[in-house]
């Protein structure tokens, strides 16, 4: 059994409803129930058929909808992996630190590159910590209060998934001292990022340990989905970036968020449309059931 849903970005219409329905049954699939409206916005279409095909008939570029297909059995997950950067908050932390030693422009040019994919994560990230040398600590501080915003939907999702249960974990290719902050804000139960190596409150331009790459993104998942007793079909990886792929593809769902081209072509949903909180309805949770605070 498979679900289709529908999460607009602001009012679900029945027509659009319907024209999904008949667009799953030109395919082969057969409609077992269509249902109601749900807060305005979402809804669920249950069927049988081909889970690719319907994937690939669903998608309507001109309307602002977010469609998901998936298999009904453990659809509600049970463990949360996200990225941090472009995703639980709405800046490049490394790209905004690089304000305060004037070079943002140039870090930044570096960073997308690198999230598009077209360099080598590690070797552009030591690279762009290195042109931070010398910058103090309390830029950091200061970069947190007056640059870094949590990603709308964010708290809601991480509160209402860990509150029915999920483990929930942030690992991020750019560093500790924004994570568990960010982490702690949001509702994460542990986090995992770089160690930014310092000297008597100096940046050196070097890390401290190993990089979180995206190698690493998903051997974590696999290994808390392992210790928790989980299968990867009941975990959910989010991110935006190329660096995130191999946890996107591992995940039973795997999520891009408002990503660059190869992360969407990698996931089993690319929300476009919504904020975080559609992956609750993604889910099969309604906003009655949400956590907010």
């Amino acid at each position: 059994m498979l679900i289709a849903t529908l999460i607009a970005a602001d009012q679900l219409q029945k027509g659009e409803l319907s024209s999904a329905a008949d667009r799953l049954t030109g395919i082969g699939g057969q409609i077992t129930r269509i249902g109601d409206v749900v807060d305005g916005k979402t809804a669920d279409i249950v069927f049988e058929g081909d889970l690719p095909a319907a994937r690939k008939t669903l998608p309507v570029d001109n309307v602002a909808i977010d469609f998901v297909v998936q298999h009904a059995e453990h659809r509600e997950k049970k463990l949360l992996i996200s990225d941090m950067d472009s995703t639980m908050i709405t800046v490049e932390c490394i790209d905004e630190l690089a304000g305060y030693a004037g070079i943002k422009d140039q870090i930044a040019e570096i960073t997308e590159r690198a999230m598009l994919g077209e360099l080598d994560f590690e070797e552009a990230l030591r690279g762009r910590v290195a042109l931070l040398a010398g910058l103090e600590l309390s830029a950091i501080d200061q970069c947190l209060d007056e640059k870094v915003e949590l990603m709308p939907g964010a708290k809601t999702l991480v509160r209402t998934m860990a509150g029915r249960g999920a483990k929930t974990i942030l690992v991020s290719g750019g560093f500790t001292r924004f994570a568990d902050p960010v982490a702690k804000a949001i509702g994460f139960a542990s986090a995992e990022a770089n160690i930014l190596a310092e000297t008597d409150g100096i940046l050196t331009g070097k890390l401290d340990g190993p990089v979180v790459d995206a190698q690493r993104k998903a051997d974590l998942l696999r290994q808390s989905a392992l210790s928790a007793g989980l299968s990867l079909e009941q975990c959910i990886a989010v991110g935006d970036g190329a660096n995130d792929i191999p946890m996107i593809a591992l995940a039973g769902m795997g999520v891009a968020y408002h990503a660059k081209p190869k992360a969407a072509a990698a996931a089993d949903l690319a929300i476009k449309h919504n904020d975080l909180s559609a992956l609750l309805y993604v889910q099969g949770i309604a906003s009655e059931d949400w956590m907010t605070d």
